[in-house]
């Protein structure tokens, strides 16, 4: 298919901002795309080459990008770069300077999916001597072979800010109606799969219901919901309720496919270098291929770190032996979903810990189950609550007997209670230069929620972070943040939804300062998520508003 074609559907989605019209667009396009390029084709109208669940990054930097366009249009780079400032957009600037190139070159040919596909992977694959020139030789390539509106929507895919507002919402019911599909089958394929573009193409051939776990790939995690107090737990849940301990450490779903261990994060990022004492304690579980979900805690080998601990090991690259002598980290197991070719999902939660505590065989310090507690009695259940938050942990998630493991939901089965407000995870949309000593670092950050039709806007934050210290610091954020930015106006920059905070606070407040209609009281910084936790697993607006609902003593449950 040529390139053209599917930059013109681009063009179309981004001209509106009806859901229903992006997904009338994107499934009328979808049916017409072959099946030996639906999945590429997919993939792209996520402004990726890869699966979601695939670690590689097209990694191409802004500089980088901008001496392509200027080599392409023949413009200096500083001009580039001043027309870049002023419009905020650079694919916008690609596409004027193309249009108003007066001489294309001889050697310019028409492009395909393909090609622009091809070119971008293996700009990801290139190392060594020369690998700059040569990934500007790629990008030259493609710009300077491409029509004004394809050089537009390649420098996007570039920067991995496409700017159509697909959402994974409008793109799973789009894959539901071009092929005749419920979109719930839909997403449940996803989130086994992690990927939209083997979804479509199963979904064309009709084999949808025929998705089978692989063992060697990450899998969404189920996730549980917010919860007032025991009481509520119980009313929910039904009695007897499963009552465990909620750790402080980081969500990891361990899978082992023929004999090879991996290691993932909720974010479906492949920590497995990172952490070989993980994968030494996969040792003690029994079976060749199986995914276990569990959470890693850091510790000392007398008592349970906090997560700042561990969060400094998500990150490393040099120097992994040396932290996890550092920074030992021990597999608290909680649940199975696949073990030796069956799958888990559908038997109840009494049956998979049962099956846990045959097959893990625990060694304090390196794999244990998580501490439960089985009761219908409300004593007992706050007695339990007590006992972990003395022992350092965060609170209790309590479960249903019965419940089913649901990939990827918020559902019913789980729910989790602490002894405080509940932090929320939200992401930077915006942030501002300092002054004084903090000049030229991002040191204020506009924070956002997500929502059905995107983010909004809940507050700004700016303390919780170090000037110099361990664990999180400005210059350490400014360095993130940069790479992200997209508009610069004064102090302000608007930056590319990536970076995930946990952030604490003293209450929700109404505020008209804000598009989600909230706002933060004393907002501080917690930690920032890294790689456990992607901005489609940040906080709602709906969680905000039973937080504010909450602090009132009104009743919650209708949300």
């Amino acid at each position: 298919m040529d390139y053209l074609d599917l930059v013109k559907c681009y063009s179309s989605l981004e001209g509106t901002t009806k859901r229903l019209e992006k997904v009338d667009i994107l499934s009328g396009f979808l049916k017409k795309v072959k099946k030996d390029e639906l999945m590429v084709v997919v993939h792209l109208f996520k402004g990726r080459v890869f699966p979601d669940w695939d670690n590689r990054k097209i990694g191409v930097s802004s500089r980088l990008l901008l001496k392509a366009i200027s080599q392409a249009s023949g413009v200096s780079q500083e001009k580039v770069e001043r027309e870049w400032a002023r419009k905020g957009d650079l694919g916008e600037v690609t596409c004027d300077l193309i249009k108003n190139k007066k001489q294309r070159t001889l050697f310019s040919s028409k492009l395909t999916i393909r090609k622009v596909v091809d070119n971008f992977e293996k700009l990801v694959i290139l190392e060594g001597e020369g690998t700059v020139n040569r990934k500007l030789q790629l990008l030259s390539e493609l710009l300077t072979s491409a029509k004004p509106l394809e050089a537009k929507y390649i420098v996007r895919t570039g920067l991995e800010d496409l700017r159509i507002g697909v959402k994974a919402g409008v793109l799973r019911d789009a894959i539901a109606k071009a092929f005749d599909k419920d979109a719930k089958d839909v997403e449940n394929s996803y989130n086994i799969l992690v990927d939209y573009g083997d979804v479509a193409l199963k979904a064309k051939g009709g084999v949808l219901g025929k998705v089978k776990v692989d063992p060697s790939r990450p899998l969404k995690v189920q996730l549980a919901l917010i919860s007032s107090g025991i009481e509520e737990c119980f009313e929910a849940l039904g009695k007897p309720a499963q009552f465990e301990y909620k750790l402080d450490g980081f969500r990891v779903l361990i899978n082992k496919s023929k004999g090879k261990v991996f290691v993932y994060t909720r974010a479906q990022e492949d920590v497995t270098k990172q952490f070989p004492d993980l994968v030494e304690a996969v040792g003690n579980i029994k079976g060749k291929n199986f995914i276990i979900d569990g959470e890693a805690v850091a510790h000392d080998g007398k008592k349970y770190l906090p997560f700042q601990v561990i969060s400094q090991r998500i990150k490393r690259k040099y120097g992994i032996k040396e932290m996890s002598k550092k920074y030992p980290v021990e597999l608290d197991v909680f649940d199975v979903l696949y073990y030796e070719g069956k799958s888990f999902f559908n038997k109840p939660l009494i049956e998979r810990r049962k099956f846990l505590e045959d097959a893990v065989k625990e060694k304090k310090w390196k794999i244990m189950l998580t501490k439960k507690l089985v009761t219908s009695s409300l004593r007992d259940a706050e007695k339990f609550y007590k006992k972990a938050l003395m022992d350092g942990e965060e609170g209790v998630i309590i479960k249903n007997l019965e419940s089913l493991y649901r990939p990827g939901r918020y559902v019913g089965g789980w729910m989790k209670l602490k002894n405080v407000l509940e932090p929320l995870d939200l992401v930077i949309v915006k942030a501002e230069y300092g002054t004084g000593k903090r000049a030229g670092w991002l040191t204020s950050y506009t924070l956002a929620c997500k929502s059905d039709s995107g983010l909004l806007e809940v507050g700004k934050v700016s303390t919780g972070v170090k000037e110099k210290s361990e664990g999180l610091t400005y210059k350490e954020l400014t360095k993130m943040l940069k790479p992200l930015i997209t508009k610069t106006k004064g102090k302000e920059v608007v930056v590319k939804p990536r970076i995930v905070l946990e952030v604490g606070y003293e209450e929700v407040q109404k505020s008209q300062s804000y598009g989600s209609g909230y706002g933060l009281r004393f907002p501080r910084v917690l930690r920032e998520r890294g790689k456990d936790k992607g901005v489609d697993e940040i906080n709602s607006i709906s969680d905000v508003k039973k937080i504010y609902l909450k602090q009132r003593g009104k009743n919650t449950s209708r949300l």
